[in-house]
């Protein structure tokens, strides 16, 4: 007998079964007292411990570090996976974009995600839009979904990622951890701390490694991190926290076509866009909060956080002399990027009567350098047989990115039950660019600093009239500024260009939810639910005129011409068999499509040659090109499945052992923005085993725990990513461009099968 799991009549299904049940209770309830709740105001970009989340207006999910641990992972998309609406991009170990109801869906380059990244009051991103984070650093993390730039300015288009890092008595005494893994996996940490009545601090150290299994896809990195806090006075609380990481991460197994993706599953044969990256990173943040009284409270946060990232770009083509070059070590570009982020913010909060509110400041004084040189000697292409010389200076720029903003948050009692929540906020966003020309295009651009000003807000409000239950409805905002590259400086290509267009105006994203959370006995446990309906519509993004990473021809440029629309259900649930068996659920429907996308140009044939002639029966598809264009509004926005579902449940047969499973399943999706391939669905199963016992021979606190954990139990072979756009060539398998658009022109990464970690772990 075969059972078919249909995602899509379950969960509305659970929902509703739930809220029925949730009536009832109410129904039979004696009604509460007449008293109005003690208003807390919650927003704040400085610290995440203002919460009583269960009265917010927005979709909110906090994981606790304890939660994070206790689970054993690799990366941190592992953990993300159990929250709804939530899509996470790996490439290897811990490093990952992080994207929110298929918001960006679409990009998969050097984009930012439209998701603002916050560590410890510190925004912080890679210049990919991905984000580098010490797994083993966390003591919790705060999803907010929908435009978040009311709190977080610019980027914010469906949310934020809040990561508050260890801290606290709590991490006193000695910890020392060791895991082994597949495909020489290794995991190494060891922490030492200690408090007083008006201090504490730890320092800690953690190493994670692996060969990988995709072909030069080994990573390392190694992390000191520590945080110090002390109490000067009985109102006031000092924090000092620093992060220093140093990261190397190569190759992530990305083959071109399904018959490479068959036959070469590691991708051996053929060469990424970019590889073997050197990382530093170095985070520094102290803050500042005093209780003036039971309710007014001053937060203040000064921070550092600067990048260095080294890398190689743009596979060898052709040598000095014309030959052909496959050489998988051969690249053109040697890329030095230096970034540095710098701020200062503060906040003062207080509640008068049945009304709180928060006002805040924020500057920031940002600095991104880029020098990239020719790593080799090598002929541009065949048509102008240009040779560029080892060490020759590709780009070498400068930006400045000056913030002002201001920012407040209005909470408000009218009547019992009732809680209203406003938020605005003004950003002006100066950027100053500086360019040593190297190209023809670049000398008559005028690199005079732009300056932006976007006005962001939230309203929305929560009713609690029922017993345990929060019913929640909010509007709020998200704004992007254009990039520089997209402002002035363009896009080189063999061929021609992407013009400049420094008149750009910033993206916007309007957010619509309503959703309900409660509290329930569920076969006589406790349960709990959040089941919220959204719609994100996006306008104004930023694209190229001649089609999403086409780059053909001269009149190619980046304009204001796309929109899109995100909507759908996210359900979680909660809840327990028994008081050793419990259980999640998290399930997603979403409708992505394009409002307005109205000129794709695809390119068939090889981008680096000619165009073929008119007329040309029989075209030499290694040496011309034609272009194809479609209308693809209405489209599906590609890589986002319409049903992803994450259950997860664990059973403690006793006090040492805890037996845990996990089902992942994610529907098929479009692997282009044409909507021609298909990203194929999977559903994978996990399995871990946990034991723990206190250890009273090595001191009085001693534990001692280990784990097992084994990834897709079942070893199913699927796509990790699937992405679309134009004919392509594969090396190594004699496909060449042959002006065909199939599934022998998607870029693929084969996941790597069943992957297996065990750890041992001693505190005292």
């Amino acid at each position: 007998m075969r059972i078919i799991l249909n995602p899509s009549l379950i969960a509305p299904a659970v929902a509703a079964a739930c809220l029925s049940h949730a009536q009832a209770e109410t129904s039979e309830a004696t009604a509460p007292a007449q008293t109005l709740h003690q208003v807390t105001v919650t927003g704040s970009t400085i610290d995440d411990r203002f919460g009583d989340d269960s009265r917010s207006p927005s979709s909110t999910t906090v994981i606790s570090g304890k939660d994070i641990e206790s689970q054993h992972v690799e990366n941190l998309a592992d953990v993300l996976s159990a929250i709804p609406g939530v899509t996470v991009e790996t490439s290897s170990g811990d490093e990952l974009k992080i994207k929110l109801r298929g918001v960006d869906n679409q990009r998969y380059h050097g984009e930012k995600p439209g998701v603002a990244i916050v560590i410890d009051g510190v925004p912080v991103f890679e210049r990919t839009g991905k984000v580098n984070i010490d797994l083993d650093n966390i003591e919790s993390i705060k999803v907010i979904k929908g435009g978040a730039s009311y709190l977080f300015g610019e980027d914010a288009l469906s949310g934020a990622i809040i990561i508050t890092t260890k801290r606290g008595a709590i991490n006193k005494g000695v910890v020392v951890e060791a895991d082994r893994g597949s495909f020489g996996y290794e995991r190494h940490l060891a922490r030492v701390g200690g408090a007083g009545d008006r201090w504490s601090a730890h320092v800690q150290v953690s190493q994670r490694k692996s060969d990988g299994w995709h072909f030069q896809s080994n990573y390392k990195a190694d992390a000191l991190t520590g945080n110090v806090q002390w109490l000067p006075t009985d109102r006031s609380t000092l924090t000092f926290g620093f992060e220093k990481e140093s990261r190397f991460r190569d190759k992530h197994g990305t083959v071109t076509g399904e018959t490479q993706a068959r036959l070469d599953t590691k991708g051996t044969e053929g060469r990424d866009y970019a590889r073997h990256f050197d990382v530093d990173l170095q985070r520094l943040n102290l803050t500042y909060s005093h209780d003036f009284t039971d309710t007014a409270n001053l937060l203040a946060n000064v921070y550092q956080f600067e990048d260095h990232t080294q890398f190689w770009s743009g596979p060898q083509r052709l040598s000095p002399t014309g030959e052909t070059v496959e050489d998988v070590n051969a690249y053109n570009t040697f890329n030095d990027y230096r970034q540095k982020q710098r701020g200062a913010k503060a906040e003062f909060r207080d509640v008068w009567g049945p009304m709180g509110f928060m006002i805040g400041g924020e500057i920031k004084r940002n600095e991104y350098r880029g020098h990239d040189t020719a790593k080799t000697s090598y002929m541009r292409d065949l048509r102008s047989r240009e040779v560029v010389q080892e060490g020759t200076v590709l780009a070498d720029d400068r930006t400045r990115e000056n913030v002002e903003a201001i920012y407040g948050e209005i909470k408000w009692e009218p009547a019992k039950d009732w809680e209203l929540t406003a938020n605005a906020r003004h950003d002006r966003i100066k950027l100053d660019y500086v360019d040593n020309p190297v190209s023809a295009q670049a000398k008559d651009v005028d690199y005079a600093g732009r300056q932006f000003r976007a006005n962001s807000f939230r309203l929305g409000g929560a009713w609690s009239g029922l017993k345990d239950t929060t019913l929640f409805a909010n509007v709020s905002t998200g704004f992007r500024v254009p990039t520089v590259d997209q402002l002035y400086r363009g896009s080189d290509s063999l061929h021609g260009s992407v013009e400049s267009n420094p008149n750009l105006r910033s993206e916007r994203a309007v957010n619509y939810e309503f959703g309900v959370r409660r509290a329930f006995m569920l076969m006589e446990q406790d349960a709990s639910i959040q089941a919220t309906v959204f719609q994100i519509d996006r306008k104004d993004f930023i694209l190229d005129t001649n089609g999403q990473y086409g780059g053909v021809g001269s009149s190619s440029r980046y304009e204001n011409i796309g929109g899109a629309r995100s909507r759908g259900l996210e359900l979680a649930l909660k809840g327990a068999f028994s008081s050793a068996w419990d259980w999640d659920i998290a399930y997603t429907w979403l409708d992505s499509y394009y409002t307005r996308y109205d000129k794709f140009l695809q390119v068939l044939g090889s981008a680096y040659g000619r165009p073929c002639p008119a007329g040309n029966p029989n075209p030499d598809w290694s040496s011309c090109y034609k272009l194809v264009e479609y209308n693809n509004t209405g489209n599906k926005v590609p890589r986002t499945p319409p049903h992803v579902l994450n259950l997860r449940t664990s059973w403690r047969p006793d006090a040492y052992w805890r037996l845990s499973g996990e089902l992942d399943y994610k529907a098929t999706s479009f692997a282009d923005e044409i909507n021609h391939l298909k990203w194929k669905g999977r559903t994978l199963v996990n399995l871990g085993v946990d034991y723990a016992r206190k250890m009273p021979s090595l001191g009085g606190d001693a534990r001692l725990t280990a784990f097992i954990r084994v990834d897709n139990a079942f070893n199913r072979r699927y796509h990790t990513i699937a992405r679309g756009t134009n004919d392509s060539q594969s090396y190594g398998t004699g496909k060449q461009y042959d002006g065909i658009y199939n599934g022998e022109d998607m870029s693929i990464t084969v996941n790597p099968g069943r992957v297996w970690r065990v750890g041992l772990a001693l505190r005292f």
